[in-house]
């Protein structure tokens, strides 16, 4: 029986056990041989199970946490068998995930107060930051919003015409403009055209390199200053794109940006290829920035909204 109740329909609970899979799977092989021979939870099982949440990328901070918090119980409960090891596991991250303002989204939703809302995606290349922008064009076309792209990535030709395959495949509007422009220029046309359009949703692509996080930050900076000048609170979300397979390197890629430019919400991606799910957690917990999506799957509708209770669910189911 699960132990939250059901929140996602059937099939989308289905992508997710089976994006987690390969986590899941990697986790609890390493947490049977960290239990193995043990039927109470003592101080050998905690520094086994300390090794098995930092090898499954939750991250050093965060791990110690949770050990913490356990090692709490332990000692007010004064006997805890292994057995009931998996359920304190379950219930602590969950509790950890909770004092993150996350992870409640069940859907696809934005403010009905503002219009154009204007989310600008951050991210190095590769992480999946293009693709993530097509399917979350997708996602808010599909329940009904009117979605405009902005191709404002000017450094590579390549990430314009990956967008507007998107746009194309999507069937969204895209503003761009030749390799070079100035990105905030690409930012304030479209904008503009959003306006025009009268959309509901902006989605700026944005320049991932981190070579130089000075020429990085004054950049965003500049992109910003400038669609305030056509929607004054602009913009309402600064999406960062982080690659889960990458799990250390992501929690670096967070702390870069986080550092350049001020990150309102995570997407954590390529979860369903790695066995480093687990990064999703940590990267929640240390950075206090909400995840609000999770791709677990190639296809286009396998970018979901992030919502704890089902992801630790299926990661415990």
């Amino acid at each position: 029986m699960s132990f939250f109740k059901r929140i996602f329909s059937s099939e989308k609970k289905e992508t997710l056990d089976k994006g987690l899979e390969q986590t899941k799977t990697s986790f609890f092989a390493k947490l049977t041989k960290a239990v193995a021979g043990k039927s109470t939870v003592d101080e050998d099982v905690l520094d086994n199970l300390e090794e098995v949440l930092v090898a499954s990328d939750v991250g050093v901070k965060t791990t110690l946490k949770i050990i913490d918090r356990i090692e709490e119980r332990v000692s007010k409960d004064k006997y805890l068998g292994t057995d009931e090891l998996n359920k304190i596991l379950r219930e602590e991250i969950a509790g950890l995930l909770s004092e993150t303002n996350s992870g409640e989204a069940t859907e696809f939703d934005i403010p009905s107060t503002k219009k154009p809302y204007v989310i600008m995606v951050v991210g190095v290349n590769g992480v999946g930051k293009t693709t993530t922008i097509g399917k979350l064009a997708f996602q808010f076309k599909k329940v009904g919003y009117k979605v405009v792209l902005g191709a404002a990535d000017t450094f590579r030709a390549a990430a314009i015409d990956q967008l507007q395959i998107w746009a194309d495949r999507v069937g969204v509007p895209i503003v761009k403009q030749q390799m070079g422009s100035d990105p905030a220029s690409v930012a304030f046309d479209t904008l503009q055209s959003a306006i025009t359009q009268n959309a509901d949703i902006v989605i700026i692509d944005t320049a991932g390199r981190l070579h130089n996080k000075v020429n990085l930050m004054n950049e965003l900076t500049k992109v910003k200053r400038v669609m305030q000048k056509v929607v004054d609170d602009a913009p309402h979300d600064v999406l960062l794109v982080l690659d889960g397979s990458t799990g250390q390197n992501a929690f670096e890629q967070a702390r870069e940006f986080t550092a350049a430019t001020e990150v309102t919400c995570l997407a954590v991606t390529k979860l369903d290829g790695t066995a480093k799910g687990g990064v999703v957690i940590g990267i929640s917990d240390q950075f206090q920035i909400p995840v609000k999506y999770i791709g677990v799957g190639e296809g286009i509708e396998d970018l979901q909204v992030f919502n704890k209770y089902e992801f630790v669910d299926s990661f415990f189911n």
